[in-house]
């Protein structure tokens, strides 16, 4: 079933008027007949809707029962990703937000190779942004997850330690005992920050000051892992375990 997102002022008389790209990926892309039932996620809900009109701009969809599903993890995700290189950021946006990841925030590391400058960073930012809808609409969320500018890492870290729980993957960590128990801590938090660092890892002081503010080093295995696995691979555990652990699932 397709999803869709509403723009807050869609939501009328018991439904939805959906315009621009959508109605003509309904119109046009999918040629849906009047009856055919889709997802309209609007304002952290999702609704099942069924095509009741088509204008000549505008895709009436009419509710056929409200909050529908629930796709939203009971916690917040925040991860702040050291700059990779290539199209690996791409990557990393789609797959974590198909895991439930809530926010994204580029971190500008003492190891990355990429540099953004200010027009760079607002390209990039409204390109990520796209490709985290695009995930968000084939996954099925209920919300669409924020894709920040990328942040110098002092100013990453001081975001990620208002956070209930702050996780630092790091190679040098030994011990997935530590890292089970420290993941047991997610059954009582609602908010939890990941940092990971770039292709050529975290320099010391980095790991220095994120455990000053907060950050718990943490295992992924014995294997080194590249930053894009790293990033899938830690946004994955906090998604098993909280959703294992939900009383609700």
């Amino acid at each position: 079933m397709f999803n869709f997102f509403a723009a807050d002022t869609a939501k009328v008389n018991g439904g939805y008027n959906i315009t621009g790209n959508d109605y003509n990926h309904i119109v046009n892309v999918l040629r849906m007949n009047m009856g055919d039932k889709f997802l309209v996620s609007f304002d952290g809900k999702s609704d099942l809707c069924e095509l009741e009109s088509i204008s000549d701009n505008t895709v009436f969809a009419k509710i056929v029962e409200e909050n529908y599903q629930n796709t939203e993890l009971p916690i917040r995700i925040f991860l702040f990703q050291g700059l990779p290189k290539g199209d690996k950021m791409e990557l990393i946006i789609q797959k974590t937000v198909e895991l439930g990841v809530d926010t994204i925030v580029p971190t500008e590391m003492s190891h990355c190779v990429v540099k953004l400058d200010d027009k760079k960073k607002k390209s990039k930012t409204a390109r990520w942004q796209a490709i985290a809808e695009s995930a968000a609409k084939q996954s099925k969320r209920n919300d669409i997850p924020k894709v920040l500018e990328a942040l110098p890492y002092k100013k990453a870290l001081e975001m990620a330690s208002e956070l209930d729980l702050l996780l630092v993957p790091y190679e040098n960590e030994e011990g997935m005992s530590a890292t089970k128990k420290t993941l047991q801590k997610l059954e009582n938090v609602k908010t939890v920050g990941i940092v990971i660092g770039p292709e050529g890892g975290f320099a010391q002081s980095e790991i220095d000051l994120a455990k000053e503010m907060g950050g718990i080093a943490i295992s992924l295995g014995k294997r080194i892992l590249r930053t894009e696995t790293a990033a899938l691979t830690s946004v994955a555990m906090c998604m098993l375990f909280t959703e294992m652990n939900d009383k609700e699932s």
